[in-house]
């Protein structure tokens, strides 16, 4: 009567992830495409996770005054926000920490 002990970890492990839809406005699509090659890997790649989690920690915090959220990748943020309710994830910008909130 070996049976393992379902820790609250695990359990978080076994339920299934809930995938957001993904909509990226036609700004970001401009902003990705304007990306080296390399970088725009690396963005594309964090894109991606959002789908499964919409809220890392500690790389996205949610912006002051606004319902939108942003998250770090290296020198640039990606602003976006989240319907929970739709499970939708929407891009709004992808631009260089300098420029990000202007």
């Amino acid at each position: 009567m070996n049976q393992k002990k379902t820790t609250k970890h695990t359990a978080a492990r076994k339920r299934p992830a809930s995938v957001y839809k993904l909509v990226i406005k036609k700004s970001a699509r401009k902003e990705l495409d304007s990306l080296t090659d390399e970088l725009f890997l690396k963005i594309d790649r964090a894109i991606l996770s959002l789908k499964n989690d919409p809220f890392p920690h500690p790389q996205s915090e949610k912006l002051k005054g606004e319902d939108s959220r942003r998250l770090r990748v290296g020198d640039y943020r990606i602003v976006y926000t989240v319907d929970i309710a739709d499970k939708i994830l929407t891009i709004y910008k992808i631009r260089h920490r300098r420029d990000a909130y202007r």
